[in-house]
């Protein structure tokens, strides 16, 4: 009887565990929320910097450890939008198919109703999942003329669940094509090793060229900045495939990729190589 129960149990473990895997998560009621700060300098005709934080959630760009960043945008003449797309009090509570046309209206309509703004000079900037989702952004509205993408990735992956069986992005009420995590991925993301985790989910060479964001649609100049010894991803292998991208369908538009030495959080504190690079698209 004993052994019944075990087995049993283990049974019913290996059923829920397979159920979470399995099952898709329902769409957030916040779907289409955003929690929005726009900061303003003194002068009459702004271009925008729409900022993004990555797979923390909140709103990152209004927090005060990028004040300092924050400033120094607003001291070169540029309007930043701060922007929460998920864990925020207005948006979902998990990063799983976010809408991009509901970004891209809020940026918009933003834009639209502040006289100071130059809509005509919207450049996103994002980190890490945020870096993922400018380039998705980017890619699919021509009226962004710039993109800052930090430790990013060159392809989608799924939405931060425990299913992970859904996309991070939504796109005309259609999922955007995503990389899926196989069930090896399991053991070293419970580890808390996500490298080898993202790792392994790029070893899927027609899931990867199916996920791949397609820059070269951009319109207007890119920065990548990456770092060496990224812990999180192979972001500077990612990158490196991104730039390939770009240069095997003749992007018509400036496009650099630098490397530094460090984790993953290391690129913003190369933040003088962001502004020397968004001062060139005033």
């Amino acid at each position: 009887m004993r052994k019944r129960i075990i087995v049993l149990g283990c049974l019913l473990v290996v059923s829920f565990l397979v159920y979470l895997v399995l099952a898709t998560p329902s769409i957030s009621s916040k779907h289409g929320g955003l929690d929005t700060h726009l900061y303003l300098n003194e002068n009459s005709s702004q271009p925008l910097v729409v900022a993004f934080g990555g797979g923390s959630g909140g709103n990152d760009w209004e927090r005060r450890y990028l004040k300092d960043k924050r400033d120094t945008l607003l001291a070169h003449g540029f309007a930043v939008l701060a922007v929460g797309y998920f864990k925020t009090e207005n948006s979902p509570d998990a990063l799983d198919r976010i809408s991009l046309n509901a970004i891209a209206d809020t940026i918009l309509n933003i834009a639209k109703r502040t006289p100071q703004i130059d809509t005509t000079r919207i450049i996103l900037m994002g980190a890490s999942k945020g870096g993922e989702l400018v380039l998705n952004l980017a890619s699919r509205y021509t009226c962004f003329k710039g993109v800052v993408a930090l430790s990013t990735s060159h392809v989608s992956f799924p939405a931060i669940t425990i299913s992970a069986n859904t996309s991070s992005w939504l796109y005309n009420n259609e999922e955007v094509a995503y990389v899926p995590a196989p069930f090896k991925t399991i053991g070293p993301a419970i580890k808390g090793d996500l490298h080898t985790a993202f790792s392994m989910m790029l070893e899927d060479s027609i899931a990867v060229a199916q996920a791949e964001i397609p820059v070269e649609r951009i319109n207007g100049p890119v920065l990548i900045v990456s770092a060496d010894e990224d812990e999180q991803w192979p972001a500077t292998k990612m990158s490196e495939r991104l730039v390939a991208r770009l240069a095997s369908n003749n992007f018509p538009h400036s496009h650099q990729h630098l490397i530094v030495s460090g984790n993953h959080i290391e690129p913003l504190n190369h933040f003088d190589k962001v502004v020397s690079f968004l001062n060139q698209l005033k």
